[in-house]
């Protein structure tokens, strides 16, 4: 795979500094590889778009999944997860990912991270929706991923590990040979690098996080615009499955007009007991699914939808005024907190919820090593489809697919090294061209962008939806081209331009995708195609980016993944 040739608008680099690896992110995945490559040995950078701790991972409430209680097993986990990823998983990434996991969370809590416990010492295992065991880890009641995130960000600064904070990476710089030779960054406020940038480096690692700031509403932080994906698609990587976007059941209804990151109410409330009702009190998850509340998200999203146009309501509720205020203190303070917050108190009211965009489960395509279609990029954590989560991702997997795959990424770069010896290449890369070859989009364009893809490729989608947000999409796309070409005018350069052109790309690759896929699996929902279709559909869609910024998709042979290279010809969009 070669490079598209197209990169951002943005001023040349003003200062450059050389590593042997750069890792772009700070959630989970992005500081476990970079922890465990300098433990191999590696000079390693690690850049994050704003400060160390505030990516998604910081978010994560409901806690971690793994086979760590008596009587469960990998295969168990292993099981429950093809279940809910609707027949696309890859069964040896899954397989990797529940017999390589406990040992990751064991060492996840050697580095320093401190998990619940019951009165014996153990640690105290709770249930999610999918999940026929109590596997899943937490720690501080429903707040696992802040606590993750301390442990992860003290022991990157106990270590001395180089670190660029506030810093969005732009894209990919390549060699002469097409491989990885670093990326571009450009650093908002002064500091020990300012402006744009470069950091030159033979292996990078995107683990940007996910791109929910595509929609208006989400669980997903400011930050996450789907940077990876889009410098990835610009580099000339393949994506693969980014129509199953994953909406979590359980978001805190803050009103039709609420826009941004909403609060999210984690799945283990259900996992404790709490209820899903309509306004008359009516549990209507009974009888659609033999584990009621806690069928896999995809299930009971759709059952909350379904509830809510059956009776033309804005939202649904949950109620678990039975736990008490002792509980709901204790064992969930966070959601309480923001409950309280916004007007509802869950000790004396059900909470008015309603589903919004969570996960990615679709991304970068990689092997099992992380391993992208670009020689030495590598991806991991919700930027990448490693093929562990299918067509919808299992509660508390991501956590877990994060530290596993992070871990064999350093493996991968470190044996790479060793091999290369004395002959370690030093990537010069090729310089770029003067003249921009993506337009940039106004700041606000971004409103827009979310307007057309919650309307037209949410949780309910069609052809005819789906073929309107792509004709709007394509519109802004080629109003900025068309003021590029003709009169050589674009945005100014700038993180919210920046921001905005990332999200288009995104959003047109997510759009052909589920245009392409004509049913419903998993969390891609189609009204006008209702039937999973085995027969012709599980297999998975793969998009690139071609040179003249055209979109080529195509669909694999077989369910294998990654996808064969005996392929349907591309589709142009």
């Amino acid at each position: 795979m070669t490079s598209t040739g197209i990169r951002l608008h943005a001023p040349a680099p003003g200062w450059a500094i050389s590593a042997d690896v750069v890792v772009v992110g700070s959630g989970v995945a992005g500081l476990t590889a970079a922890l465990r490559c300098q433990a191999a040995g590696l000079t390693t950078v690690v850049v994050t778009k704003a400060r160390l701790d505030d990516g998604s991972t910081r978010w994560a409430q409901g806690g971690i999944a793994a086979a760590l209680g008596e009587g469960d097993t990998p295969e168990q986990h292993l099981e429950d997860t093809l279940v809910a990823g609707a027949g696309l998983c890859d069964e040896e990434a899954v397989r990797i990912l529940v017999t390589e996991g406990p040992d990751a969370v064991r060492r996840l809590i050697s580095t320093g991270a401190h998990f619940d416990t019951d009165d014996e010492g153990d640690i105290h295992l709770t249930r999610e929706g999918g999940h026929h065991r109590r596997r899943i880890a937490h720690a501080g009641g429903d707040a696992t991923g802040a606590e993750v995130s301390r442990a992860l960000v003290a022991a990157v600064r106990a270590r001395g590990l180089h670190t660029i904070e506030n810093a969005l990476v732009l894209d990919l710089l390549t060699d002469a040979d097409g491989r990885t030779a670093g990326v571009t960054l450009h650093v908002m406020g002064e500091g020990q690098h300012d402006g744009v940038g470069a950091v030159h480096a033979p292996a990078v690692v995107l683990a940007t996080g996910g791109m929910g700031q595509v929609y208006s509403a989400t669980t997903n932080p400011s930050v996450s615009t789907g940077d990876g994906v889009a410098l990835a698609l610009r580099a000339g990587a393949e994506v693969s499955d980014l129509e199953f976007v994953q909406f979590h059941p359980t978001v805190l209804f803050l009103g039709a007009d609420a826009e941004g990151q909403q609060p999210l109410v984690s799945e283990a409330v259900r996992g404790e007991g709490a209820h899903l009702v309509d306004g008359d009190g009516v549990r209507f998850m009974l009888g659609r699914h033999e584990l009621a509340e806690l069928a896999p998200r995809d299930i009971v999203a759709k059952g909350i939808l379904r509830r809510m146009l059956e009776q033309d309501a804005e939202h649904m509720y949950l109620d678990a005024r039975h736990f008490g205020a002792r509980m709901w203190e204790q064992r969930f303070p966070t959601i309480l907190a923001a409950c309280r917050a916004n007007g509802i108190d869950p000790v004396t009211e059900p909470i008015p919820i309603a589903p919004a965009a969570h996960y990615a489960s679709g991304g970068v395509r990689t092997d099992a090593h992380g391993r992208t279609t670009v020689p030495g990029l590598y991806a991991c954590g919700e930027v990448a489809c490693t093929g562990v989560h299918g067509a919808n991702r299992l509660a508390s997997n991501s956590l877990l697919e994060g530290l596993v795959y992070a871990e064999r990424i350093a493996a991968d770069i470190a044996a790479e090294r060793a091999d290369d010896g004395l002959h370690a290449r030093v990537p010069v890369p090729v310089p770029q061209p003067d003249q921009p070859a993506h337009p940039l989009l106004a700041a606000e364009t971004r409103f827009a962008i979310q307007r057309i893809m919650t309307e037209g490729a949410g949780v309910l989608r069609s052809e005819e939806s789906l073929a309107r947000a792509a004709g709007r999409l394509q519109r802004l796309h080629a109003e900025a081209r068309e003021a590029l070409e003709e009169n050589g005018k674009t945005a100014e350069p700038g993180v919210d331009t920046w921001e905005a052109t990332n999200l288009l790309c995104v959003a047109r690759a997510l759009v052909a995708a589920a245009r392409l896929r004509e049913e419903t699996r998993g969390c891609h929902w189609r009204e006008d195609r209702a039937d999973r279709d085995d027969a012709h559909w599980r297999r998975h869609i793969v998009v690139r980016l071609n040179p003249d910024r055209s979109l080529a998709v195509r669909t694999t042979d077989t369910a294998d993944f990654p996808p064969t290279r005996q392929t349907q010809r591309p589709q142009e969009q």
